[in-house]
């Protein structure tokens, strides 16, 4: 699974990050998870506000903190899709 996380650095990039990774531990898989932090690459991924989430090629979040839970269920999703 491909999954980056697109912002500048900023608390609430930072905070989906961590967020992403405890999903990623709690749904026990595996997967690297990519930081995209310059501004030219965000906007080419399709990231208007940030922070944001791409999964697989896919923008499923932006501008947003969600839960834990709501990752995992993006996270779900997009696994669901690869098989």
């Amino acid at each position: 699974m491909d999954i980056k996380v697109a912002g500048p650095g900023c608390r609430n990039c930072v905070e989906l990050e961590t967020r992403v990774k405890q999903a990623l531990e709690e749904l026990r898989a595996e997967a690297t998870v990519m930081k995209i932090t310059d501004y030219q690459d965000i906007a080419k991924a399709g990231i208007m506000m940030t922070p944001g989430l791409i999964l697989n090629g896919k923008v499923v979040l932006q501008g947003k903190v969600p839960t834990v839970g709501i990752v995992k269920g993006y996270i779900l999703e997009a696994m669901k899709g690869e098989k």
